[in-house]
């Protein structure tokens, strides 16, 4: 498999964009509450969009999930369904929070977490630490949470300085408490994608070895750890149908069209498998050193939802020093993608001797 830092920091800059955008068509829904379209997204994110395209891009899919051992598919499922429970939080911060300030202060949790937990759980955090690319991969990482920290303190400025009023203007169900409190939440249960991923990689490896290119090897990853997030979202989501009475959501709609909601799910969900799709081609090309990916990815997801969150005026009436602030934040976050992308290409040659030697022998 050969590895490009630039491309791969490039596949997870499209795929940051997707993440900061699923959300928007969800703001053209009218009439539905909030686990109606939030699990009609989920369907076509979670189940729909993952068999479909692993289909067209995997060869024989059901071989590559039926050779893989049991267990494997069992912990894949179980973090999805770990991260599902992120996942239904963080589209709660986004209802409390708005984009902007919701993406910063969940994905700075999501960010720490889920980067440094797998080095650290594989024993492999001393041995970065010895090598010039794992210093500066490293290094990257930490200026990447200086850079969420920014964009938060900015969100927090945003609190202090607009009226509740001014605040529901963008955000209709503003709550800056209970925000926070799923935000948190949302970072660190979101971050065992990490790990199903992780969890995963010997059914990437089946899907190589019947033939898929390593660009798409993981595809059937994500049908079973999506799976897992399905899940956890249809058991909350349909609770709150059956006991908030919007079942017949579904059916019947006395505010706008079942047909434009529909679409607007579907549009909604379609953009948000677009994440992890380019995501999971991303760290095919990020070297040895891919468990940066999950920062790199967290930082466009911040770096476009607070671009989002800037042209939907959910910082208008804030002070100008606020607004310098967040696009302070936004640069820090770029500079820490360029870091990371230095650490990673550092570590090429080092990658490049092995598989000559292996070449060799």
């Amino acid at each position: 498999m050969e590895a490009n830092p630039m491309l791969g920091v490039f596949l997870h800059a499209v795929g940051g964009l997707a993440a900061a955008s699923f959300y928007i068509p969800c703001k053209r829904v009218r009439g539905w509450a909030w686990e109606t379209y939030w699990l009609m997204l989920g369907v076509v994110a979670w189940l729909i969009a993952p068999w479909v395209v692993a289909s067209l891009k995997v060869p024989d899919l059901l071989e590559v999930l039926q050779s893989v051992p049991s267990e494997v598919i069992l912990r894949c499922y179980f973090y999805g369904a770990l991260w599902g429970i992120g996942g239904l939080m963080y589209g709660l911060t986004m209802r409390y929070l708005g984009i902007s300030l919701g993406v910063a202060i969940a994905l700075g949790f999501c960010a720490a977490f889920g980067t440094l937990a797998p080095p650290v759980v594989d024993g492999q955090l001393s041995s970065l630490l010895a090598t010039q690319s794992g210093i500066a991969t490293l290094a990257g990482v930490a200026i990447c949470l200086v850079g969420i920290a920014i964009c938060g303190m900015a969100g927090i400025r945003k609190e202090k300085e607009l009226s509740e009023e001014q605040k529901q203007e963008t955000v209709s169900e503003f709550s800056f408490v209970k925000g926070v409190l799923v935000a948190i939440v949302a970072g660190v249960m979101s971050a065992c994608m990490a790990f199903a991923i992780a969890a995963g990689k010997p059914i990437a490896d089946a899907a190589i070895a019947h033939g898929t290119e390593s660009l798409w090897s993981n595809l059937p990853v994500f049908i079973v750890a999506f799976a897992g997030g399905l899940t956890t979202n249809f058991i909350w989501c349909g609770y709150l149908n059956i006991r908030n009475g919007t079942i017949r959501n579904y059916v019947r709609n006395n505010e706008g069209s079942q047909l434009a909601n529909y679409w607007w799910c579907a549009l909604g969900g379609v953009t948000w498998y677009l994440q992890f799709m380019f995501y999971g081609m991303g760290t095919t090309r990020m070297g040895q050193y891919d468990f940066s990916s999950w920062t790199i990815h967290m930082a466009f997801i911040i770096i476009f939802g607070t671009l989002w969150g800037l042209w939907l005026h959910e910082w208008r009436g804030v002070r100008r020093a606020t607004t310098s602030m967040v696009w302070a934040g936004i640069v820090v976050l770029i500079i820490s993608t360029v870091v990371v992308g230095w650490g990673n290409y550092l570590a090429e040659p080092a990658n490049s001797n092995v598989e000559e030697s292996t070449n060799l022998s």
